[in-house]
């Protein structure tokens, strides 16, 4: 099953042309990766398909991007698209806050009205679908910002799935962690496709061929705009690439 169906994509921020003519399936409960070099319109768009690229003057988007069969421009209200489409960004971000309240920041303002108790439960599933909460589960209370690199990156993870999400972005999520810290993200990634879609931004050659079910790589071409090259399921784009530019960049010679 697919969850988006992109077809005809165009995509321009103001004039420049970004990205041109994508057309890919994502499959639902897998890990479809995005790798290609820098400025190839991986991020732009990863960041198009819960819309976040609206708050950006000037943008504009041509063809079809369908969520679970329905246009994410004429069918979703936004904010409920994002709500179920979640991000998580390259840099950790929580909030000047608690723990707690961290995770409890998005049922709240879906729901004024939620009682504590059901509170505590999402808090709970959260960070323990994250994996943090034996870490955390003593100190929900403290501040978000005394935790590690690693933690806080799951904290935003945990802050995700709080808001019951089928899809969850990743922006090159362990670009700014350490080795041991991405290697828990890495974990996590392959534990929560059973629930999730999960969707990668990677420059990291070895994370995509480790934990993603598909791949998904983009080039740019003369006028600096990015294109799909190829996709389909990893092995076969990393084992036995159709496209000439993809062996080569994978194995290292240019990009």
């Amino acid at each position: 099953m697919n969850t988006f169906s992109v077809t005809g994509m165009d995509f321009w921020y103001g004039t420049h042309h970004a990205l041109e003519k994508i057309d890919m399936e994502i499959s639902a409960n897998a890990i479809t990766a995005f790798i290609g070099p820098s400025g190839c319109g991986k991020s732009t768009f990863l960041r198009t398909l819960n819309r976040m690229n609206d708050t950006i003057d000037g943008v504009r988007v041509e063809g079809s991007i369908l969520f679970k069969g329905l246009d994410i421009y004429r069918d979703y209200d936004v904010l409920d698209l994002r709500s179920q489409v979640g991000m998580v960004f390259q840099k950790p971000n929580p909030f000047p806050m608690s723990i707690y309240d961290n995770i409890a920041y998005g049922p709240r303002l879906n729901n004024s009205r939620i009682a504590r108790s059901e509170l505590d439960g999402i808090v709970e599933e959260s960070l323990k679908d994250a994996a943090l909460w034996d870490e955390v589960k003593d100190r929900l209370g403290k501040s978000a910002m005394g935790l590690s690199g690693g933690q806080q990156q799951r904290l935003c993870i945990a802050r995700t799935l709080a808001v019951k999400p089928e899809v969850i972005l990743m922006d090159e999520p362990t670009s700014a962690l350490d080795p041991i810290s991405t290697s828990h993200i890495e974990d996590l990634c392959y534990s929560l496709k059973e629930k999730y879609t999960l969707i990668i931004v990677t420059h990291n050659m070895q994370q995509a061929s480790r934990i993603s079910d598909y791949t998904a790589f983009f080039m740019i071409n003369d006028e600096r705009c990015g294109y799909l090259v190829e996709s389909g399921d990893t092995r076969s784009v990393f084992y036995n690439p159709k496209n000439k530019k993809t062996e080569a960049y994978i194995s290292g010679r240019f990009g």
